[in-house]
């Protein structure tokens, strides 16, 4: 009995530290624009590529596609809709990543909180 347990929670804190390994996943946003001028919420769908990952949102009915590189502790991300463009940056938060945002050519930014589905 006590192997099974220690065996189960040796699993139990693998899965964990793959969890929290890379931002691989599917996400609930929430954010502030840039100036603190409102907020807004949305998702984001992180895929890795290679080397890079691919990052996807949806917010406001509005898809943002970017291009990122980073690791299990932070990842920066180049994206762009339409005419937009700009630059993300993140940190690992447990699960769940926490960062900071500008359009390109911005001198404010906007700060953006991804919660794991």
């Amino acid at each position: 009995m006590r192997h099974l347990m220690a065996a189960a929670v040796a699993l139990l804190l693998s899965v964990v530290a793959a969890y929290a390994a890379d931002p691989v996943g599917r996400y609930t946003i929430h954010g502030t624009n840039p100036g603190g001028k409102g907020q807004y919420s949305g998702t984001v769908s992180v895929t890795k590529t290679g080397e890079t990952y691919r990052v996807i949102w949806i917010v406001g009915g509005t898809q943002y596609v970017g291009t990122g590189i980073g690791d299990k502790n932070f990842l920066a991300v180049s994206y762009k809709s339409g005419n937009s463009s700009g630059l993300a940056l993140y940190g690992a938060s447990g699960g769940n990543w926490e960062g900071v945002w500008a359009y390109s050519g911005a001198r404010q930014i906007g700060t953006e909180t991804w919660d794991r589905q």
